[in-house]
């Protein structure tokens, strides 16, 4: 097809700036990622092919926002996005775009953080895989500051000897990570794209022992209790008790934990108790965890 293929014919068609538009309707319907009323931020957003398929997801009570080194063209009534898009021309190393961004997204904070970004090519492919795992640096520390509980992170990176770190350190973010290649990458690429759901906002680690104090009882019957605004719920505590807890599961917005009773200590053998890495006085106080 003199040197272009069904997708860049296709969006041409359909009215989208790039083709790489298709690479996100594809991820998207596999991760499900894009829901009415979003607030999506789009990193090097140029030519605007993602922030196009982004409004139509998001509809008219959506957000989006793209960031890029150049210029992204307006949106004319007769593209595909009807929806209003913020763009914003900088680099996400400046803090004063930083800020602008932040603005633009609000104190709710960014339901999806979306990355294409890709370096210039040198055809050096292992400064070209380290460049580009760079970039996706940058658009994971944009994510965690952005992100609202439970956000989602998409970001494209290049296969190489660094892929795999990269993936532990945006795992450990995030309740589920899959590394996908939709079917509009080009069979020539060897860029993949990491999809990230649920981001943990959690205070507490699975294993770690708190003490809490229950607020309120929720639907289920179990406690409620707060860690730095971080709702755990407490099976066998009422509201009013001061417990110590054990974190046994963390999700995005909340976890679970039980409630650790202490032994009472018999009578003048009180003064025995204490003094030990991780030991409990006798008060319930001291420096378990």
């Amino acid at each position: 097809m003199s040197g272009k293929d069904e997708y860049y014919n296709r969006a041409k068609q359909q009215g989208y700036r790039s083709r790489s538009a298709y690479k996100l309707k594809q991820i998207d319907d596999d991760a499900d990622l894009l829901s009415r009323g979003d607030t999506v931020v789009d990193l090097g957003a140029a030519p605007g092919g993602w922030l196009q398929v982004a409004a139509e997801a998001v509809g008219e009570t959506g957000t989006v926002v793209g960031v890029d080194l150049q210029r992204i063209d307006e949106f004319d009534d007769g593209e595909s996005a009807a929806v209003d898009v913020e763009t914003i021309r900088g680099d996400m190393t400046e803090e004063r775009t930083r800020h602008r961004l932040r603005e633009a997204v609000g104190e709710r904070g960014a339901d999806v953080v979306l990355s294409d970004m890709a370096p210039n090519m040198t055809g050096e492919y292992s400064l070209d895989h380290a460049r580009s795992v760079h970039l996706a640096r940058r658009a994971f520390a944009v994510a965690e500051e952005l992100l609202a509980p439970g956000g989602d992170f998409v970001v494209k990176v290049f296969q190489g000897e660094d892929l795999d770190a990269l993936r532990d350190d945006v795992e450990t973010e995030f309740e589920y990570l899959k590394t996908t290649s939709p079917p509009a990458s080009r069979d020539s690429s060897s860029e993949v794209y990491l999809v990230a759901k649920g981001r943990h906002t959690a205070t507490v680690d699975v294993g770690e022992r708190v003490e809490v104090t229950v607020e309120q009882r929720g639907d289920e019957g179990d406690g409620i209790a707060y860690v730095d605004g971080y709702t755990l719920f407490v099976s066998g505590a009422d509201p009013g008790e001061t417990v110590a807890v054990v974190v046994k599961d963390v999700k995005p917005r909340f976890g679970f934990a039980e409630r650790v009773d202490e032994p009472e200590s018999d009578g003048g053998e009180a003064d025995d108790v204490g003094g030990g890495d991780g030991d409990v006085d006798a008060d319930g106080t001291g420096s378990a965890r």
